[in-house]
């Protein structure tokens, strides 16, 4: 009885990263198509740096192992640089195309972590394994207009990019909760920030973010780490192939989004995709999982 309250726990957690994560692509979206997508994801990183290095110093987090297969370190760094790579694929992905459609695909890459916990002994329900199959089901719906050609390939290209990074990048994510979920996103923000870092000294006209644009990069930076360190908390509480299929579900906020206030209309197989989601979300709840 505690074990199974203690999943659904894991599963709301990791739904409400992806409201977070949507809301967060969406406005990093927005922002992509006014400013260059270098600067809108190196400055989004240190906002999320500075709230994470603040919450490390209120809960005394600083102490946890770094180094070795048990420490947050090297899990972190590789988080960090695939990371931030598939987040300059995703955002320019998101610039170039349709917002509803490209976040979609990208999620596809939750495939990723879904086969590595059932490689290491994850047995979902068989009720669970159908609903994780429908849910990405939904999401490959949901990206019907795009996989058609009814647009360019650059941004289905850059989204299957990203979305093999994210999966890797969840998974490193995964491994250095273990030992920290707070230390693991933190220090995984640091290697992105130092990585933006270097690319501007290199390239210094590559960003052109305005002081006016900060408040809504902090807005994202804030809601991008949030879905991070709690997606590393339920990972710790539950099945992981299907707490990153929950967590990956955030196409859907980025979907209505971007029909409320960008005015992008859906095809009808993308409702459908909406709906498969959801029916995929009930049928994982209803599952037992061991």
């Amino acid at each position: 009885m505690l074990t199974a309250m203690v999943s659904l726990v894991a599963a709301l957690i990791a739904l409400f990263t992806s409201l977070l994560w949507g809301t967060s692509d969406y406005l990093g979206g927005v922002l992509s198509k006014e400013r260059k997508v270098i600067g809108v994801v190196g400055t989004a990183q240190a906002m999320g740096l500075v709230l994470g290095a603040l919450l490390v110093v209120i809960t005394g987090q600083w102490h946890k192992q770094l180094l070795g297969w048990g420490g947050y370190g090297g899990y972190a760094f590789a988080a960090g640089v695939i990371g931030f790579g598939s987040l300059l694929a995703f955002y320019s992905a998101l610039s170039s195309g349709t917002m509803g459609v490209v976040s979609p695909i990208a999620s596809l890459g939750v495939i990723v972590p879904v086969v590595i916990g059932l490689v290491r002994g994850e047995r979902p329900s068989q009720l669970q394994l159908l609903g994780i199959c429908i849910a990405i089901i939904g999401v490959v719906a949901a990206s019907g207009p795009e996989l058609s050609g009814l647009v360019g390939a650059k941004p289905v290209l850059l989204a299957i990019l990203a979305g093999a990074g994210f999966g890797l990048t969840l998974t490193f994510m995964q491994f250095g909760s273990r030992s920290s979920p707070l230390m693991t996103m933190t220090a995984m923000r640091l290697v992105m920030v130092l990585t933006f870092g270097i690319m501007l000294s290199f390239s210094p006209k590559s960003s052109d973010i305005r002081r006016s644009d900060l408040p809504l990069l902090a807005l994202i930076g804030t809601f991008d780490l949030s879905a991070n360190v709690l997606l590393g908390v339920a990972s710790t509480m539950g099945m992981f192939s299907i707490v990153a299929v929950l967590g990956s579900l955030y196409p859907m906020t980025t979907v209505i989004l971007a029909a409320k206030f960008q005015h992008e209309r859906l095809a009808r197989i993308q409702y459908v995709g909406i709906v498969l989601s959801i029916l995929g979300l009930v049928f994982i709840g209803l599952g037992g999982g061991a």
